[in-house]
């Protein structure tokens, strides 16, 4: 074999070895990929308990209830189905009802949603484009978010 064809080889098994290791790593990561999961998305997957998602939508009005030592309880919800969450520390300054909401954590054995972080959004005028697209899909959209979301939204809105 000539050092021209051992050059070859070692460059060619070098590459297949890359490309095996970022298959196997873009299959790891494929379920994680996606931003947040919507309450629908949830139901429809049928996520198992104890399985670490990103739980987006908004705060169901009337469902926000303060407990003791910094417990919360409220719905997420997408208009067309809701997760009871459970939270337990300080809540964002803009975090309210009504309000687009995402929830880091695990679903309990019950259906609950155990939050260990929560994520609300930064000012008046801006919402997720993911809990924008979650709301167009369930029809839940309305049109004076896109005229508020506007230029702060990077297109969210329109």
């Amino acid at each position: 074999m000539t050092r021209k064809q051992r050059r070859l080889i070692l460059i060619g098994s070098g590459m297949a070895v890359l490309a095996v290791a970022v298959a196997l790593m873009l299959n790891a990561f494929r379920d994680s990929i996606v931003f947040f999961n919507s309450p629908s998305d949830v139901v429809e997957k049928h996520v198992a308990a104890g399985t670490r998602i990103r739980l987006g939508g908004l705060v169901k009005t009337g469902s926000l209830m303060h407990g003791n030592n910094l417990s919360v309880r409220f719905e997420v919800t997408d208009g067309k189905n809701g997760i009871p969450v459970n939270y337990q520390g300080v809540l964002p300054d803009l975090f309210r009802e009504g309000q687009g909401v995402i929830a880091e954590g695990a679903l309990d054995a019950g259906g609950t949603f155990k939050a260990d972080s929560i994520l609300a959004k930064h000012d008046e005028t801006y919402m997720p484009k993911e809990v924008a697209d979650a709301l167009k899909r369930s029809g839940h959209w309305k049109d004076d978010y896109g005229r508020k979301a506007g230029a702060s939204a990077g297109g969210a809105g329109k």
